[in-house]
């Protein structure tokens, strides 16, 4: 547990998105179809409005190919190291 509120902790010190901004975010889009550019595309949105960071027509391009090719690692220890830049 402890690894997990690090992570968070990390992820809130990087964007100023706080914990409870992301399970919301998180339960908003529980179920639905990931495999669908539009909602990937909506939720590529959502984040950066709450991040406060705009994200290019190119960069949403390439998060979109990502995910929609499963190149995304979904597991908090991966996603972990790639914020602290390892």
């Amino acid at each position: 547990m402890e690894r997990d509120q690090q992570f968070f902790d990390k992820i809130e010190k990087k964007t100023s998105v706080k914990k409870d901004d992301i399970f919301k975010l998180a339960q908003s889009v529980s179920g639905s179809n990931l495999r669908d550019e539009r909602t990937i595309r909506m939720l590529i949105s959502q984040v950066s409005s709450m991040a406060g960071v705009a994200v290019t027509k190119q960069k949403e391009d390439q998060i979109v190919q990502a995910v929609l090719n499963n190149n995304i690692p979904l597991d908090l220890a991966t996603l972990s190291k790639m914020f602290e830049g390892k």
